[in-house]
């Protein structure tokens, strides 16, 4: 049972890089740092206080600069690698209790497939914010994506079930709507 858990933990981690790369790994970082949070072996360094602070200021940084008319799309361009890359160390910093063959396998599958899933309905629905409202929706679409990667870090860590159950159900609304939406146009 732990090592389920530890797997919907890492994968609720991982799905939350999609929403913002930074925030995911921070929320890691003080749980880590405050004895709240186990992380692997390997990962002990995601606590120390450098990478704490490190990735206050990734965090604000990024959070901000998607605040920034045409700079926020040019993120996406960027963002989209590095979620895949920060759910597959999200993922891995946490899941614990199986072979490290399973454990790495796992994280680049299933944490970047996540984090990547997530990224590209984000991208997508900025994409559309930007067609329909010439870019002034894009701060609200941005406040709801940060705002999700947060509450989804912290559901994670604090409930891992209700957090991979958050992920199934965005995931299953996303691809319903897409695929009402090819069957309207065609």
């Amino acid at each position: 049972m732990e090592a389920a858990l530890s797997i919907a933990l890492g994968l609720g981690l991982a799905a939350a890089c999609g929403f913002r790369v930074f925030v995911p790994l921070l929320v890691i970082s003080a749980a880590s740092h405050s004895g709240h949070l186990s992380v692997s072996g390997s990962f002990d360094w995601i606590a120390s206080t450098p990478v704490l602070i490190t990735l206050i200021a990734a965090t604000v940084l990024e959070i901000a600069a998607y605040y920034i008319p045409w700079v926020d799309h040019l993120l996406d361009i960027v963002a989209s690698p590095a979620a895949v890359v920060a759910g597959v160390v999200a993922s891995a910093s946490v899941i614990t209790g199986m072979d490290p063959y399973l454990k790495w396998t796992m994280a680049v599958i299933a944490g970047g497939g996540l984090a990547g899933a997530v990224q590209v309905v984000t991208t997508g629905t900025r994409g559309v914010s930007m067609l329909t409202t010439a870019g002034f929706g894009n701060p609200i679409v941005s406040t709801a994506e940060a705002g999700g990667s947060l509450v989804l870090s912290l559901l994670a860590i604090v409930a891992p079930l209700v957090a991979i159950a958050v992920v199934i159900l965005f995931l299953a609304f996303v691809t319903s709507r897409l695929a009402g939406r090819r069957r309207r146009t065609a």
